[in-house]
Parts: C-alpha cells; sequence; structure tokens
C-alpha cells in the first residue's frame, strides 16, 4: 500500500518527537511491505518565521494533497501578545478546517507500569481504557458572533457556542459506531441544565442512539464528568464531547495515563477515492519550548499517533497494533523519559525512539 503523508514538525519539542514518530513509521512500512511517500512542511511559530503566516499556502495544499498529516506541536512564548491571526494556533485551526476533521479521537489508557507516574491512587487509576470522542470543527473554538469590541468600563468579549443538529448528529454517529467496537458503553457529555445548545445535544443524541439499541447510553454533565474522570475513570468507554468540553476533559484525562506526553490523537473527517479517511494525527501536549532541543520530551504520545493513523486513517490494524506493542515492551523495560519518573536514569527522546525501533 502507499502512505502518503505531510509531516508538520511545528514547534518546540515537535521536530524531536516528530522525529522519532517518523522513524517508527519507516520501520513499519519496511516490515509490512508499504511504500512510504514523506513530503514535509511549515506550521505553526515556525511558519510565522519564515514565511509570516501560521497556515502557509503550500502546506495547506500539501496536506489537501496527502492521505494523512502527522503534526509535532505549534506555539511559542514569543507570539503570546500577537493579534488572533497571527498566533501559531491560528494554523492549527485552519488546518482542521480545511481538512474537515470534525472527529477528534484521544484513547487514555492506564498502563500498568506506568501507574506509578500518575499522581492517582494505583488502584484507582488501574484498569483505565477509555476513548474519548470530541467535536472538532464547531462549538466556541468557531461560532460567530466573536470578538472584542468597544473600549473602558464598556469593552466586552464575545464568543458563540453554536451547533446544527446535522453537525451533533455526525458526531454522535462516529462516538456511536466506536462504542460498538470497544465495550458499548457511550457517555454524552453537556451542560444541558444551563445551556440551550446542551439541550439540543442531548435531544439530537438521543435521536441517534434509537439507531444503536446494542449500545449503552448515559448523559453526563460536564462537572460531574470531570470529577469521575478522577473518582472512577473505568466507567467510561466511550465519552462523546463538543469541542471545548472535550479540549478540557481529554487534557484532565491525562493524569490517568501518567503523563500528556502519553497521549495520542486522531482527527478524522471524510473518506477519499484512495479509501483513506481525510485525517490530522498529532500528540495531544503542546510545543513545551522549554525543553525544545535538549532530547528530554517524550515522544510516545507521537508514536501512539502514528498507530492512530495507520489504524483510522489506512486500516492498518496489524500494523497499529505492532507500534503499540511496541510501546507496551519499551515501557516494560523501563525506557522512560523524565516525565514518567523513570527509578534510573530518565532516558532520552533518541533512546526511546531506539528502544521501539528494536522492538518492531
Amino acid at each position: 500500500m502507499q502512505l502518503r503523508i505531510l509531516v508538520l514538525p511545528g514547534d518546540g519539542i515537535g521536530p524531536e518527537v516528530t522525529r522519532e514518530a517518523v522513524r517508527v513509521l519507516r520501520r513499519v512500512s519496511e516490515r509490512f511491505g508499504h511504500q512510504l511517500v514523506l513530503e514535509e512542511g511549515l506550521i505553526g511559530g515556525e511558519a510565522i518565521r519564515r514565511t509570516g503566516s501560521p497556515l502557509p499556502e503550500p502546506t495547506l495544499q500539501a496536506a489537501l494533497a496527502a492521505d494523512a498529516t502527522l503534526l509535532g506541536a505549534v506555539g511559542l512564548p514569543e507570539f503570546d501578545d500577537a493579534p488572533p491571526d497571527r498566533r501559531p494556533e491560528k494554523g492549527l485551526l485552519g488546518l482542521r478546517k480545511a481538512l474537515g476533521v470534525f472527529a477528534n479521537l484521544r484513547p487514555v489508557r492506564a498502563w500498568p507500569t506506568l501507574l506509578e507516574a500518575s499522581p492517582l491512587k494505583n488502584e484507582r487509576v488501574a484498569g483505565t481504557d477509555l476513548l474519548i470522542v470530541r467535536e472538532l470543527t464547531g462549538g466556541l473554538y468557531y461560532g460567530t458572533p466573536r470578538g472584542i469590541s468597544g473600549s473602558g468600563p464598556e469593552e466586552r468579549g464575545v464568543n458563540s457556542m453554536v451547533y446544527t443538529r446535522a453537525e451533533i448528529e455526525r458526531i454522535a454517529h462516529v462516538a456511536f459506531r466506536l462504542a460498538r467496537g470497544r465495550r458499548r458503553k457511550l457517555a454524552s457529555v453537556d451542560k444541558s441544565n444551563v445551556l440551550e445548545v446542551s439541550q439540543l445535544w442531548r435531544r439530537v443524541v438521543n435521536d441517534v442512539a434509537a439507531h444503536y439499541p446494542d449500545v449503552e447510553l448515559e448523559h453526563i454533565l460536564v462537572d460531574n464528568c470531570a470529577m469521575q474522570l478522577i473518582l472512577d475513570p473505568r466507567r467510561f468507554d466511550v465519552v462523546l464531547t463538543e469541542n471545548m468540553f472535550g479540549d478540557i476533559l481529554s487534557d484532565e484525562a491525562a493524569v490517568l495515563a501518567g503523563s500528556i506526553g502519553m497521549l495520542p490523537s486522531a482527527s478524522i473527517g471524510h473518506r477519499r477515492p484512495s479509501g483513506a479517511w481525510t485525517g490530522l494525527y498529532e500528540p495531544v501536549h503542546g510545543s513545551a519550548p522549554d525543553l525544545a532541543g535538549q532530547n528530554r520530551a517524550n515522544p510516545l504520545g507521537a508514536v501512539g499517533s502514528v498507530a492512530a493513523m495507520l489504524e483510522y486513517g489506512f486500516g492498518l490494524k496489524d500494523e497499529a497494533a505492532a507500534v503499540n506493542r511496541a510501546i507496551e515492551a519499551v515501557l516494560e523495560k523501563g525506557v522512560l523519559t523524565a516525565d514518567l519518573r523513570p527509578r534510573g536514569r530518565p532516558a532520552q527522546t533518541s533512546e526511546v525512539g531506539e528502544a521501539l525501533i528494536a522492538e518492531i
């Protein structure tokens, strides 16, 4: 199979973790006999430095032409006070919109060898295996009207949480289908006791649930969900959320995995003529510029994103399983970066990569 992939290393630790992810991808492609066609592009702060735009036109066109896009991270402190259209994050939001990737999948697993790395008690975290399905192209991050207007005491900021029935139905079907392939439990998150948009969300999810009688549906308010993720994470299988709620809850869930550096993500949209899903794959962590260039960052979130790309983007489940088995083996052998609290010397980013390649 030919795998045409755009690689966007991005900012901060992005190039370092992406480098190891690409090495793993090359090894898996060699082992299973796939033809790997890679192209590299600019996005985020590095793109602004070189081109003046967080999403240069060549990057956008390359992403539209590729079967999948692998992203490192975006964000640099030097742009914190820049106007919205000149911030690195604008490039990521623009890329998601252009690709039409409306479903963000964030698996969260408590690896047995990393229970000590979580700040929660071992018995509370052990056995956690959940999937957060986050709507990615609607809600507060894209709704209008938005902006800052006025001055003095009358200066005001406005953002609008907007969802249509069609947008909710689309993401709900994705979540229910994924639940069918897991433990057949789905928790839909909203704030229907306060927000009208959440009342619509709950009503539409109930309508979609009628097509999946074999999946157990639970509605849960977002504040209670945030608490239950810590108190009883094993109760969750698939968690369905709108955009902002999913952004917050998936980062909170990082404590269950021991480090945000462990979490991969897949953002998927529609099928292309090649059969691959339109997809953007990236670790959940940020650019961590304070760690950049030190060979200390945890690459496992990026490598896990490669596994997600193989499974969801290309339907290559055996290849994805090979990557995940390598991750588990490396964790069991104690090849751990500093964020995972190793008992001995922390491993370097490149050392984790070498260990993964050896396992594959």
